[in-house]
């Protein structure tokens, strides 16, 4: 915008003349999400949005809180061990996972509460055997 505002015309009514002459040379016409509803704007103000929106536009993950990507890797290992091929790979992925499980309830971590107890080892081995049976 090159022109300046004339002083015997106040803001208002100056700005509402640019915008009027810009949609009359149809400078508005044809922009991207025109018709469609702002994104966001029932959420929450949060201070990372932009960041949150350029990871999920590349095709990336925000790193969870420690407490949180324990949680994670425990449900995965509690699923790889109930897969695994032998009773010998299903028991040292839960006593891995019991390792860390054991270490982060001694150390502390960050994030929400862990809410998670090492897992029985000899349950779920158990259970690997009544489902491998045959």
């Amino acid at each position: 915008m090159t022109n300046r505002k004339p002083d015997s015309m106040g803001f208002e009514s100056w700005i509402d003349q640019q915008i009027r002459e810009a949609m009359e040379r149809g400078e508005f016409d044809d922009l991207p999400g025109a018709g469609k509803p702002l994104p966001n704007r029932n959420e929450v103000a949060d201070e990372l949005w932009w960041v949150k929106q350029k990871a999920l536009s590349e095709g990336r993950t925000l790193p969870l809180p420690p407490t949180l990507a324990l949680r994670k890797e425990a449900e995965e290992a509690l699923a790889a061990a109930r897969g695994a091929r032998t009773e010998n790979q299903a028991r040292k992925i839960v006593e891995e996972i019991n390792q860390k499980i054991d270490q982060a309830i001694r150390k502390g971590l960050s994030g929400p509460p862990l809410n998670l107890m090492p897992f029985d080892v000899e349950q779920i081995i158990t259970e690997w055997r009544d489902d491998n049976r045959g």
